[in-house]
């Protein structure tokens, strides 16, 4: 995983001293920075923000910095990527949480405390998919349906969704076997 530590770029970018990511063009600088690093990752690579040193992060820099990026990985312009959140509290999760759901957004998130969640909006069959995958590592079409008892095209279905939307990687592929494995 190549790990964005939020703080550090905050600092390199404003140099004013806080801690805080508030104001959208606080956002967007920080935005703009990590969008120039993570050309040069390798497709495959998962991004994570490092939230963990960070204070507070209002509505406009979490819609700045995790909205856009995310649109913007969903819409193909940094390749095969994938990103999540870490080192997160509670007050932090609640603004973007707003963020993404503004925008039918949605993202693996992981807490301060060690638990992973998703934030934002996932609907209850994909968020159970998304657990099955999580709780075994790595899953495919098959292991799905035979677990949860559907018809062999919903739960290739469903794990596809998971994929465009970034919350799962698929890899293998060999014939029509792909297996997917969580963040």
């Amino acid at each position: 995983m190549l790990i964005f530590d939020l703080y550090t770029i905050l600092k390199d970018e404003l140099k004013n001293g806080s801690n805080n990511l508030v104001t959208r063009p606080t956002g967007q600088a920080v935005r703009e920075r990590i969008e120039r690093d993570i050309e040069h990752a390798p497709d495959g690579s998962v991004i994570g923000l490092d939230f963990s040193k960070v204070g507070v992060i209002d509505y406009s820099c979490s819609d700045e910095i995790v909205a856009k990026l995310l649109s913007r990985l969903l819409a193909g312009e940094y390749g095969d990527k994938y990103l999540v959140l870490i080192g997160m509290n509670e007050n932090q999760r609640e603004n973007i949480e707003v963020a993404l759901e503004r925008k039918d957004l949605a993202i693996v998130a992981g807490t301060r405390e060690g638990t992973k969640a998703v934030l934002g909006s996932l609907n209850n069959y994909l968020k159970d998919t998304l657990e099955f995958v999580a709780e075994r590592k790595k899953a495919t079409a098959r292991e799905l349906t035979e677990a949860k008892k559907i018809e062999a095209n919903t739960g290739g279905t469903r794990l596809l969704n998971l994929y465009k939307k970034r919350l799962v990687r698929r890899v293998g592929g060999e014939g029509a076997m792909w297996a997917y494995e969580a963040l």
